[in-house]
């Protein structure tokens, strides 16, 4: 996985756009290998993009990748962006690194993301480890965790997950 520096590599604007053009042409082919691939690109805001498209296009075939990037990319956007398209994506699957995310990460910002996506996710497998996140020293990271474990009680009392409860997950 990508171990470049936090910050993207000079890239212009131009040369962003013209891969940005070539990306869109993958998209409505719907190139998963295309996407997987610019999960190791050196500019951090193609990496985003690829993270988000990838979800988008492969769905579940997207959990290993993404939950990589989630672990492994130097970049907190990306690695934020990786926490919200596995929520969304909604699998149990996600479950792990999300955890893992929540647990370690060294941005509050990745760990919020994780905590919310949990939530979104909405299976009971994920409450010990969001009650676990309620004694972290972020507040932004312990009110997430609360917010997600809300809809987890309300998914156990009502006995179900629908959109309502994907969408107000966090």
């Amino acid at each position: 996985m990508n171990k470049s520096s936090a910050i993207s590599a000079p890239f212009s604007s131009s040369s962003r756009i013209g891969l940005f053009q070539e990306m869109e042409a993958e998209f409505d082919k719907k190139n998963e290998g295309y996407f997987a691939k610019l999960l190791d690109h050196p500019d951090s805001i193609v990496r985003t993009r690829a993270v988000c498209i990838l979800a988008e296009i492969a769905g579940e075939n997207a959990i290993d990748p993404i939950s990589n990037v989630l672990i492994n990319d130097k970049n907190a956007l990306v690695r934020h962006e990786a926490a919200f398209s596995l929520g969304q994506l909604g699998f149990t699957k996600g479950i792990k690194a999300l955890s893992e995310a929540m647990k370690k990460d060294p941005s509050l910002f990745v760990r919020h993301e994780a905590a919310i996506a949990l939530g979104v996710i909405g299976s009971e497998d994920a409450r010990a480890m969001l009650t676990d996140a309620l004694s972290d020293k972020s507040s932004e990271v312990r009110e997430s965790a609360e917010t997600a474990l809300a809809n987890l009680d309300y998914i156990k009392a009502m006995k179900r997950k629908n959109r309502f409860t994907k969408l107000t997950g966090g």
